[in-house]
């Protein structure tokens, strides 16, 4: 562990100006995403949008990493594995997302989401045997309360009374989803020439995840009174989640962390909802309240004290 620790040091002393870059702009381009699914919400329809999303990423990685659907890739040996990546990770995550951003904003959706430490603790301990210490168990409450802050939009009457935003338990679904997508990784089995290159690597889920989104899309044609309002605005915002956080942000990202580690990483990620704030702010005419900044403050506190040995 000592050792482990040690190597975090020293890549963190090491960290350059262009691996700074990389993890400031992910989570920017993460918020961005936020803020456009919001826009999208008169536009389109959320199952659509994100079906939409995932198959021009699936178009824009085909010619960066053919070779990993050929029969002698690895693929389709852990297909299964790729299957189950591609429904937690691109399907229902994103999905859940955009469903949230229908009734919620999209710094209450970062903020939700930035809870995610919490929820890989709780999936960790439950389901994968890990020991939760002291330390971890008071940084899950701090968590806890940051989400509760925003569930209940700063007042306890209104989280007594359960009068939620749907939207927020949308979110919270999705971050609990994106928790077991982060425990999968962690525990990888796929063959080291997909997991080692970004673009083969979220092509093989994507194989999966476009077809997961489409039945969810399919299903939403089914259920609902489906609109779509073609046009610039609705082009503009799909190139932007397919090429910005689909594509350019998951492979920087990946790159930032393997020179910075994972803990350093997780700091960055951070900033996704003060940039959602300003985003939402300057765009969208949406000023953060006073208890945006409480729930951040306990949700960053509670991810400090639980990394704490």
């Amino acid at each position: 562990m000592q050792a482990w620790q040690d190597r975090g040091v020293h890549k963190f002393e090491r960290l350059t100006p262009l691996t700074v870059s990389l993890l400031v702009l992910s989570p920017l381009l993460w918020a961005g995403n936020a803020v456009a699914g919001r826009l999208a919400v008169p536009l389109i329809p959320p199952l659509l949008l994100n079906f939409f999303r995932w198959t021009i990423a699936f178009l824009i990685l085909l010619p960066l990493a053919s070779w990993v659907l050929r029969s002698n890739s690895g693929l389709w040996q852990h297909w299964r594995r790729f299957a189950l990546l591609g429904l937690v990770g691109t399907g229902l995550y994103n999905a859940l997302q955009y469903l949230a951003l229908h009734t919620s904003t999209p710094l209450n959706v970062t903020l939700v989401g930035s809870s995610g430490p919490l929820w890989s603790l709780a999936l960790g301990h439950f389901f994968f045997g890990m020991k939760v210490n002291r330390w971890q168990m008071v940084g899950a409450g701090l968590s806890i309360a940051g989400v509760a802050t925003i569930l209940a939009r700063g007042s306890l009457s209104q989280l007594t009374s359960l009068q939620l935003v749907p939207g927020d338990l949308y979110m919270l679904m999705a971050t609990i989803s994106w928790a077991w997508y982060s425990w999968l990784l962690a525990r990888g089995t796929e063959p080291k020439d997909i997991r080692g290159d970004s673009s083969a690597f979220l092509l093989a889920q994507l194989v999966f995840g476009v077809g997961w989104s489409g039945l969810l899309a399919a299903g939403e044609f089914g259920l609902t009174d489906v609109k779509v309002d073609w046009g610039l605005p609705l082009l503009g915002v799909l190139l932007f989640v397919s090429i910005g956080p689909a594509v350019l942000a998951y492979r920087w990202w990946g790159m930032a962390v393997q020179q910075a580690g994972p803990v350093v990483a997780g700091f960055f990620s951070n900033l996704t909802p003060i940039f959602a704030a300003v985003l939402s702010a300057l765009v969208l005419g949406e000023a953060p309240r006073a208890y945006h900044a409480i729930a951040f403050l306990l949700i960053v506190a509670g991810i400090v004290v639980s990394s704490r040995k």
